[in-house]
């Protein structure tokens, strides 16, 4: 069998990670054992959630052992397989990523086609981040028709996907941030944003007030800090908040400012919730029938940013926490 290549992490990093923090480590490849498969990864999910697995703090997802593969989604092809109902030749999506083969339990496993959509779609537009944006924007924050959406971060996988959702169930205007101005013309002119802003350019308060003059009855967070605070002061009474993430201070090493308006929760009977997409796994049927229809019919559009090559996946990782992707970032690793 041939070696295969796996990223562990060796050190807890402190503040933003740095390569030092990693190690890319050559492994034997192992047989499959009684309802195991081995599979070759193809595409490779690295997501922002990562960054808080590097910690060793009780979490709702337990942290990276150092010395340790790390873990993330994955698809793959089966080259071996000793469980029933998988044949060599299968693609599956599995969730042990960041290495070149995976030994797998086969109930941890979804089988995907490749014939019906391109295996890294699995991985975004129709796999989990999809899934946050539809749950996110529909069951936590119920979104109805009509009603006025902002979207932070919304040229990435999630937020882009959140938008556009809430424009294809009729949004009354959709309002998306994006951290260069390339990417908030993205919005507009390719996903149907009504309004988009560079939150690089200046507060982001007065962006959001000249983008929704008559303020906003949903916001979906992927974001926080200075972005959340912004979105408190817009959403209108009843107004509603899914707080998808907090990019912005997964790296700091003191406490953040938490938003200096939460009075104004009172007034305006606004409800934050926070979520996870694992919650919410009943409705990936549902999910997946209606992108689906969108996707084939081309309402809805999507991008992946794609590095290749296993030695890049920190460089893909490190890129998105700096926000160089645009939608979903994928590592290919090419057969």
């Amino acid at each position: 069998m041939p070696m295969s290549r796996e990223w562990h992490l060796v050190a807890r990093p402190q503040g933003w990670p740095v390569p030092e923090d990693f190690a890319l480590v050559s492994t034997d490849v192992p047989e499959p054992g009684p309802g195991q498969v081995l599979v070759r990864n193809l595409f490779l999910s690295v997501d922002p959630y990562m960054r808080g697995r590097m910690n060793d703090a009780k979490s709702y997802a337990p942290p990276y052992a150092l010395g340790e593969p790390m873990l993330g989604g994955a698809v793959g092809v089966v080259v071996a397989s000793a469980a029933d109902g998988i044949a060599v030749g299968d693609h599956l999506l599995h969730g042990l990523g960041w290495r070149e083969y995976a030994l797998v339990d086969a109930a941890r496993t979804v089988a995907v086609d490749r014939r019906a959509a391109p295996l890294p779609a699995y991985l975004g537009v129709l796999g989990m981040t999809g899934l946050t944006a539809y749950a996110g924007l529909l069951r936590v924050a119920g979104f109805t028709e009509g009603e006025s959406v902002f979207v932070s971060g919304a040229a990435g996988a999630v937020g882009s996907q959140a938008g556009q959702i809430a424009r294809l169930k009729g949004a009354a205007r959709v309002v998306g941030s994006a951290g260069s101005d390339e990417k908030a013309a993205l919005l507009v002119d390719e996903y149907g944003f009504d309004a988009a802003f560079n939150y690089r350019k200046g507060p982001v308060a007065e962006q959001l007030r000249a983008a929704a003059p008559d303020g906003i009855d949903v916001y979906f967070d992927n974001v926080g800090g200075e972005h959340l605070e912004a979105a408190i002061g817009a959403l209108n009474v009843h107004g509603r908040a899914a707080l998808c993430g907090a990019i912005s201070q997964y790296n700091a090493t003191e406490p953040p400012p938490g938003p200096r308006n939460l009075g104004l929760l009172i007034g305006k009977r606004i409800t934050l919730s926070g979520f996870l997409v694992g919650d919410h796994q009943d409705l990936r049927p549902e999910f997946v029938r209606e992108v689906g229809g969108w996707l084939r019919d081309g309402r809805l559009q999507y991008r992946e940013t794609v590095v290749t090559g296993i030695d890049r996946a920190l460089d893909a990782f490190l890129g998105l926490l700096r926000g160089d992707n645009t939608g979903k970032m994928i590592v290919a690793l090419p057969e």
